[in-house]
């Protein structure tokens, strides 16, 4: 299967910025990964020594079952750059992320994998995009041989489909990993959802956004803890947050089911007045009534999940519970 290219890097406007005298916030959901937390600590030191920004690494607990909150508090008694959120229980990556953001202080703000998939090494690159004006640089995969081919056919699809039934434009192979500046994230933080698809929500606030392509590499420990059941409902929840589409479509299939069952009566009326045949009875009635059921079930399920959202909503309750805070001024 070809995957279409990635985007070009967009032209960036004439205002520039400087580095000098700004902060750099870091953003870490954290799922299970005491295996690769050092390494991804010792990488981003690395490379933050090597920009010469200030920076710090706020980290989000997400309900880990191993030894993750553990490693976290020993980092942090080491550099108190390190910050952790420890929230009551699992709410998934995207509340996480949003938790992150939500605490994040920095003059420029970076959501990470820390599962090192996404390299710290291209902050660097996102630094540059931001000081020459963007005000979001973007990662893109320009190759994702290290996902499966059924992997890469279904992500692919989904960036197809995404885009063909939302109003937002969400560019191919680009995930959460970004720089984004501070008036973004204020923008991202006034968005009151609790169904979030961040990459979505990355896109629909717009700003200038300029691509940087980069080559992610396996994990660098662990396993992931995303199965394709889990990617599914994450991309379903994707087009139902962006897209009224899937419940529009079916005011077309009524439409058309009526068309056709006039004009098969019809057919049925005229056959029968001029040749006399006998009307098809119990074999071609079941088929006709299983189909229609199987229709209005698909409908009412349609219908369904974008009730299910708005039963979310309509409660307003908080999108996260922290439990603790480590590092942060009371």
């Amino acid at each position: 299967m070809v995957e279409p290219l990635a985007p070009p890097i967009s032209p960036l406007p004439v205002t520039t910025r400087s580095r000098v005298g700004k902060t750099l916030s870091i953003v870490a959901p954290c799922f299970n990964e005491q295996e690769v937390l050092d390494l991804f600590f010792d990488r981003i030191d690395a490379e933050m020594a090597r920009l010469g920004v200030a920076y710090e690494v706020v980290c989000v607990n997400d309900g880990s079952r191993d030894h993750t909150l553990t490693v976290l508090l020993r980092r942090h008694q080491r550099d108190p750059r390190i910050k952790v959120i420890n929230l009551a229980r699992n709410f998934g990556k995207e509340t996480a992320l949003s938790a992150g953001l939500d605490a994040a202080t920095g003059d420029m703000i970076v959501p990470i994998d820390c599962d090192l998939q996404d390299p710290p090494e291209l902050i660097g690159q996102f630094l540059e995009a931001w000081e020459a004006g963007a005000d979001v640089a973007y990662g893109v995969r320009v190759d994702r041989t290290s996902d499966g081919l059924l992997k890469r056919a279904t992500a692919q699809g989904f960036y197809r489909a995404f885009n063909k039934l939302s109003d937002v434009d969400l560019p191919y192979n680009a995930g959460d990993y970004r720089l984004m500046d501070r008036r973004v994230v204020e923008v991202l933080k006034q968005l009151p959802e609790r169904n979030r698809f961040m990459k979505g929500l990355f896109a629909w606030v717009g700003f200038n956004q300029v691509a940087v392509p980069y080559v992610r590499p396996e994990r660098a420990a662990g396993t992931t803890s995303f199965r394709y059941w889990k990617l599914w409902n994450f991309a379903l929840d994707g087009i139902t947050s962006f897209s009224s589409v899937p419940i529009r479509i079916w005011s077309y299939v009524g439409l058309i089911a009526g068309v056709l069952a006039c004009g098969v009566a019809g057919m049925i009326v005229v056959r029968t007045l001029l040749f006399g045949r006998d009307v098809p009875g119990y074999p071609s009635l079941m088929v006709v009534i299983l189909m229609g059921f199987g229709l209005q079930m698909l409908a009412i399920g349609s219908l369904g999940e974008y009730v299910a959202r708005i039963y979310q909503e309509v409660k307003n309750r908080p999108l996260y519970v922290v439990m603790d805070r480590y590092g942060f001024d009371a």
